[in-house]
């Protein structure tokens, strides 16, 4: 019974990881396919050649971020997205979450930012218990020197749903920076501690996988 047990669990962690694997980029392929209802029905390919093409919506939204991409690099497109901005400025509800919006998505992918570039251990939520976060602004001064003129921000991420969590403000000499990358950090997390990143403690846990596996046979 117990090796039943033991190859059953052997099976699904071959096919659930798989199995997920297949759903997520299934429904992110989904997704992106339903760009082509933004043509008219007449220009679909359907229409036009009297079958489908699978992955055409996807073509036609990375040609569309493409296309948007190489105007907002030029002259007339910054002018454009000015005038646009402008108008979802004077709209009430629309302005605070369009700007919001826009801070946030300027902060992340800029590549010249340091926001979510560094990934840091500190005590939280009390001295003795280490907590994972993510350094999203290392100078908060001006705006609470009020309180202290050396704090940083952290993120700290939820397990295992990293898109919730706190924001803490602490000393910088509070942090310690670790060794890993951002997507690392955020696997670590996810799965809940048990995915550690190469290091020390990688290859403690190695050498113990090995130990253990010489010891049952």
């Amino acid at each position: 019974m117990a090796a039943l047990k033991k190859y059953i669990i052997a099976g699904l962690l071959v096919w659930l990881p798989f199995a997920a694997t297949v759903v997520i980029v299934k429904l992110l392929i989904d997704l992106l396919d339903k760009t082509i209802l933004l043509l008219p029905p007449e220009w679909h390919p359907v229409a036009l050649l009297g079958f489908s093409i699978p992955g055409f919506g996807i073509i036609l939204a990375l040609s569309i971020l493409l296309l948007t991409g190489m105007l907002a690099a030029n002259l007339f497109g910054r002018r454009f997205v000015e005038i646009w901005e402008r108008i979802l400025n004077k709209i009430p509800l629309v302005r605070s979450i369009y700007s919001s919006i826009k801070q946030i998505s300027n902060t992340i992918f800029d590549p010249s930012g340091k926001s979510f570039r560094k990934v840091v251990m500190l005590q939280y939520p009390r001295k003795g218990l280490w907590s994972i976060g993510f350094l999203t602004n290392d100078n908060v001064g001006d705006e609470m020197s009020a309180v202290d003129d050396q704090l940083v921000a952290v993120f700290i991420p939820t397990t295992p749903n990293p898109t919730s969590g706190f924001i803490i403000m602490t000393r910088s000499d509070e942090i310690t920076e670790l060794g890993m990358s951002v997507e690392e950090g955020f696997k670590f997390i996810i799965s809940m501690g048990v995915i550690i990143p190469d290091g020390p403690a990688h290859a403690e846990l190695e050498r113990n996988k090995v130990a253990q596996s010489l010891a049952d046979s």
